[in-house]
């Protein structure tokens, strides 16, 4: 018989998941027990939400969302990020992830989340659609290229539908990252962010920061110094449409993407019941794919 329990984070909890990833996904080499208790665990945004389901002492499933903080329409919320997703062989095809999700959804709820986001491919779009009634914002920009991206905001532009907000401590975190550290580098205001990614691409976003020149500590994000690994960039995200522009950056043809890659979001509170695709903000640092 079937059984769900929230989500754990102790060591003998960590271990289990890392073993049911071992056995879903065995080329994943990220599931380590450092990994887990940082994503789950040390976020500064709060501790991850979700649920598993047992089949007596057998780990069957899991499903994870970590917490962020993002501007909403404006309005600063609290939301989930969709991630990890994990049913056991033997129990695929039993509808698990759908109740596992259904039940972190409302956890969520009731801890005053406001939504949640993800990222998904092409596979998983139409069952997030489908059946947790999530909508399909828009599909993300895949670029290779050189150089900045985007261009400054227009004066009175409306503020984004939805953007994530990152504080010294959050982004701290997030470049901590142990199977894959982000590195910055600081202009001013403005902040460059890359990690490894595709061969000599590494991952690119830039984002305008207005954080404490001296943060001191822990929260200090990363190191001016750190600079970027190659001048080749992978742009993966999404600019409002007023501030598209990318002419260094032809797009990558979609017979050589490994999957299409789709922006989901699902409204907890009914706030915000949709987002409007022509004003996102959304780079590489605000999900899981390096």
């Amino acid at each position: 018989m079937i059984t769900f329990a929230p989500l754990r984070t102790d060591a003998q909890a960590l271990a289990r998941y890392g073993a049911l990833f071992a056995a879903c996904f065995p080329g994943a080499t990220k599931f380590t027990p450092a990994y887990l208790q940082w994503l789950y665990a040390d976020n500064p945004d709060g501790p991850a939400v979700g649920y598993d389901a047992w089949d007596g002492d057998t780990l069957a499933a899991h499903y994870v969302c970590v917490p962020a903080r993002v501007r909403l329409e404006g309005v600063e919320a609290r939301m989930l990020l969709s991630l990890n997703t994990a049913t056991h062989p033997s129990y695929q095809g039993q509808g698990l992830f759908t109740k596992l999700a259904q039940q972190t959804f409302d956890a969520g709820r009731d801890a005053g989340y406001d939504g949640v986001y993800g990222v998904a491919n092409a596979n998983s779009t139409p069952g997030f659609i489908r059946k947790l009634g999530f909508q399909l914002v828009r599909p993300l920009e895949a670029r290779v290229g050189l150089g900045p991206v985007g261009q400054p905001a227009p004066a009175r532009d409306p503020a984004p539908s939805f953007q994530r907000l990152w504080s010294a401590a959050s982004l701290a975190w997030r470049c901590a990252n142990p199977d894959n550290p982000v590195h910055a580098q600081r202009q001013r205001r403005r902040w460059r962010f890359d990690a490894a990614a595709l061969g000599p691409a590494r991952a690119y976003a830039e984002l305008e920061l207005d954080l404490p020149a001296d943060v001191g500590g822990a929260a200090q994000p990363v190191s001016a110094a750190a600079g970027s690994r190659s001048p080749l960039r992978l742009y993966l995200g999404l600019l409002p449409d007023s501030q598209r522009s990318f002419p260094f950056y032809p797009s990558i043809p979609q017979r050589l993407r490994p999957s299409p890659l789709n922006l989901i979001y699902r409204s907890l509170s009914g706030r915000v019941a949709a987002l409007d695709p022509a004003r996102i903000h959304f780079t590489f640092l605000d999900f899981d794919a390096y």
